[in-house]
């Protein structure tokens, strides 16, 4: 079955700016009410704007900041929600960082945060979405967004390329252990859909030419892949590649 998702409630993290916002905005289209979430103070006026556009498209939206990787900030975030909504529908764990750093320069400081907020986050995050939905007794979705890293190790971000292959088990594992409360957990494995933080606007030619289609993708293209997996009823336990075929040619970002 194909459910609708007009009036679900939907809670994408990361979703001021880049691909979060992407996210959230295919999901208002499809006439869901929002979350939108930032980590910073930083990130206010972002996350004010990516509100004010997904209104725009007639539906419902809360703001929320909090560092995911705190747990107290974890449930302090997930409380708004349900004050404000009273449910919850459909959690995308999307933020992240992405650090390229070599394995033996990697300190412990850095490794702990990328797990921290790679891993940790989308685990306590889905804890407390699951309790919520479990509490308003519908069942609800989970998509979380890794990326090739998890798949094929990036030799220049090791941390990153297992915080990522965490989120890949840490959706098989939820996808059984939640199935029981009808709570469907998938994963969406984007390839190159942004130029990358500090690189110069040249080298997407250089990452589009090592892709089989030829071409980068576009932030719409995984909100649409996340917005696929949160209608079909049949999905969970998914790990989804929209990715232009950079894991089958092995490229690294």
């Amino acid at each position: 079955m194909i459910l609708d998702l007009k009036g679900k409630t939907v809670f994408v993290t990361g979703s001021a700016r880049r691909v979060g916002r992407a996210i959230a905005l295919e999901f208002a289209k499809e006439g869901a009410n929002l979350v939108i979430h930032y980590s910073s103070p930083r990130s206010a006026d972002e996350g004010a704007s990516a509100a004010e556009e997904v209104r725009a498209l007639g539906v419902e939206t809360l703001t929320i900041t909090g560092d995911q990787s705190k747990p107290d900030d974890v449930a302090q975030m997930v409380a708004q929600i349900r004050d404000h909504y009273g449910k919850l529908d459909i959690m995308v764990n999307s933020a992240a960082i992405f650090k390229r750093t070599p394995l033996l320069d990697v300190d412990f400081a850095e490794w702990q945060q990328v797990l921290d907020i790679n891993l940790t986050g989308p685990f306590l995050l889905t804890q407390h979405a699951a309790r919520l939905m479990i509490a308003g007794g519908q069942g609800g979705v989970i998509i979380n967004i890794s990326d090739n890293s998890g798949i094929n190790p990036w030799q220049s971000r090791p941390a990153h390329s297992v915080s990522k292959a965490g989120v890949i088990m840490l959706t098989q594992v939820s996808a059984l252990a939640l199935s029981e409360h009808n709570i469907r957990v998938n994963c969406v494995v984007p390839g190159p859909v942004l130029r990358p933080a500090g690189e110069p606007e040249s080298v997407l030619d250089d990452i589009a030419a090592a892709l089989p289609v030829g071409h980068i993708g576009t932030p719409q293209n995984i909100g649409n892949a996340c917005v696929f997996l949160a209608k079909n009823d049949f999905a969970t336990g998914s790990i989804l590649r929209v990715d232009g075929g950079e894991g089958l040619a092995g490229g690294e970002t």
